[in-house]
């Protein structure tokens, strides 16, 4: 993985490419390359460099306008070093064929074992090299029964039986020297898109490399591959069965994924706040009949009331906004609820007893871990939920039912308003089916009506950013911290403390306030930082008591607390108030300094917030 961009039209493909791909960068790489035919060289030109995509430019000649087919790819190793060598696009050992992969090929070993024995030469560490010869040798050297004798139908043969021997997952690019005005994309497991432009066509991994070409797009499934030439295009399984594919619209624009003045997309998106929890709850909450509409599960509301157990899955900051909303439908709905990482519900052996719901929680939709534990509870028959906000999206498509957070495109890769989407998604959907359980009318409206203030709750805390900033500044010199915080508010502290790591690089330690004394509080030294999430709750005067086990040990303490608390400023080295919520919905609003936090505090450390090392925003291999 991690990005993929490919055209095929009229105008010079190289200006085409590298633009996509710098759309694609805040998903998260390690190196970039292109490769572009040249019919009248018959060949394929390849360029590709680590590092970033400057790098990349800086090897690139004058565009070729007889260049009109390539496909580029931004890569996060995952099998070889991050190097030149094992960049994409891959050439097979012909040099006639290149292909840009995301994916991981679990059975490449064995594979890469018998080309070798067939004469196929390697010169990379990656799995994707594997595709690219196997593809090369079925199509030089099989001469079975069943393979046409015609060229591009060969070919197609050749990338479809090559396809069928493949374990793991893949989305892919590939063009071929012996028919330069042809592109190939297939995918199984990770996301690929076809976009219609006019008299071009392109494929990408996500929409935002094409939005500015097309927004009319055709969302391929698992096992599925489009074949494209001037003339047009054909989508097939990789069986050979002919299918029919609807156009879909892109559901953003261009000027959602600019930054607008910002000087980070993860800034753009902390303020974006307000505004897409608005988008979110717009239509959603019912203030005459006191009730919640959720239209994309309409269907299933009898399942869902009537379910015993509800499993949520996801992965890190999605696992967080999980978790609450555990504790959000056990509280509204009293339905005994858990949250699993779904990369360790995938490989148990999990209970999955009827009127058990699941519901999978992922931002890109496309989170491979997230994917499998949906189909595992699929295979098992539980109705499945999906939480997401790309439509159109494999989850999206995968789960019987499921709801958009309707947030817009998220750049950043440390998520922010995904995150407070999903809780409100959650709150929105423990809220009614406490309505249809037990919950009064007078319960029903109050909180409906609570959340829909918190849009403008959030507003207040962003005023705040100067004051966090200068917090960031007399304490981002220290290298461990501790996140704190009392049920609503544990998950809450979890995703600080994840915040915090990922872009600023600073370890720091998420847990349950009342857990410190059980052996972490040996960690404490003079001047470490505490974050304690301390609001107006049913734990408040634990959660004192735990701040005093701090201070008591030369901690220093940066205290979350609401406004107008005067008794806790005693105790707050660092005081942030923010506005009064009700207990079941404060995170929404205590997460956010948290966010600020954690970005100033990496920009003062000069990190670049939109690319934290290692990291991708769609983690689309195991």
């Amino acid at each position: 993985m991690c990005g993929i961009v490919a055209y095929l039209g009229k105008k010079p493909a190289q200006p085409i490419l590298i633009e996509g791909l710098k759309r694609l960068e805040y998903r998260g790489y390690d190196s970039a390359g292109v490769a572009l035919i040249n019919p009248d060289k018959g060949g394929i030109r390849v360029i590709k460099s680590s590092g970033r995509i400057s790098v990349l430019e800086e090897l690139l000649s004058e565009p070729d306008p007889k260049e009109v087919v390539g496909i580029g790819h931004t890569r996060w190793a995952t099998h070889g070093e991050p190097n030149t060598i094992n960049a994409h696009p891959h050439l097979d050992y012909t040099g006639k064929i290149a292909i840009a992969h995301n994916g991981i090929i679990e059975n490449y070993s064995t594979l890469k074992t018998w080309l070798i024995t067939k004469g196929c030469k390697f010169v990379s560490e990656t799995d994707t090299e594997v595709i690219a010869n196997l593809i090369g040798y079925l199509y030089s050297n099989t001469d079975g029964e069943d393979a046409p004798r015609d060229g591009q139908n060969r070919f197609e043969w050749a990338v479809q039986h090559a396809l069928n021997e493949l374990v793991g997952t893949y989305g892919l690019a590939i063009v071929c020297t012996d028919f330069p005005d042809m592109l190939i994309g297939a995918k199984k497991g990770s996301p690929l898109i076809f976009g219609l432009g006019k008299n071009e066509y392109l494929i990408a991994s996500d929409a935002a490399a094409i939005v500015e070409h097309t927004t009319q797009v055709i969302y391929l499934a698992d096992n599925e591959m489009v074949t494209i030439t001037p003339k047009g295009f054909h989508t097939k399984t990789i069986d050979n069965i002919e299918i029919h594919k609807e156009l879909k619209q892109i559901e953003f624009s261009l000027s959602a994924i600019e930054l607008d003045g910002f000087k980070h997309y993860m800034l753009k998106e902390i303020y974006e706040q307000p505004k897409a929890l608005n988008m979110c709850l717009g239509g959603r909450l019912d203030m005459r009949d006191g009730r919640i509409v959720l239209g994309g599960i309409s269907k299933y509301w009898r399942e869902f009331t009537r379910a015993k157990r509800i499993v949520i899955n996801a992965c890190g900051t999605a696992w967080h906004a999980g978790l609450i909303g555990e504790y959000l439908i056990e509280q509204l709905a009293r339905i005994n609820t858990e949250t699993h990482y779904a990369s360790e519900f995938r490989y148990r052996n999990p209970i999955i007893e009827d009127d058990t719901v699941v519901i999978a929680i992922s931002q890109s939709g496309e989170t491979a871990d997230t994917l499998a534990a949906v189909e595992q509870a699929k295979e098992r028959g539980a109705v499945t939920l999906g939480i997401v906000n790309v439509v159109g999206s494999t989850i999206a498509r995968t789960t019987d039912a499921g709801v958009y957070l309707r947030v817009g495109p998220e750049i950043g890769v440390a998520s922010t308003k995904a995150f407070t989407a999903q809780v409100a998604v959650l709150a929105m959907l423990a809220i009614e089916l406490g309505r249809r359980r037990h919950l009064s009318t007078e319960q029903v409206r109050f909180y409906i009506e609570e959340l829909s203030k918190i849009p403008a709750k959030i507003e207040e805390v962003l005023s705040l950013s100067e004051h966090i900033k200068k917090i960031a500044e007399a304490t981002c010199d220290r290298e461990n911290w501790l996140f704190l915080g009392r049920g609503f508010n544990y998950p809450v502290a979890l995703e600080g403390a994840l915040k915090l790591k990922e872009i600023s690089y600073i370890h720091a330690e998420g847990l349950p306030a009342a857990e410190m004394k059980h052996g972490p509080i040996a960690l404490i030294t003079k001047g470490m930082p505490a974050v304690f999430i301390a609001t107006k709750c049913s734990q408040y005067e634990k959660i004192i008591g735990n701040i005093e086990e701090v201070r008591a040990r030369g901690g220093r303490t940066i205290i979350v607390a609401s406004q107008g608390d005067e008794n806790i400023k005693q105790y707050a080295d660092f005081l942030i108030s923010v506005p009064d919520v009700p207990e079941e919905l404060q995170p929404m609003v205590t997460v956010v300094p948290l966010q600020i936090l954690a970005y100033h505090a990496a920009v003062l450390r000069g990190h670049d917030v939109d690319k934290p090392r290692n990291l991708a925003k769609s983690v689309t291999v195991e």
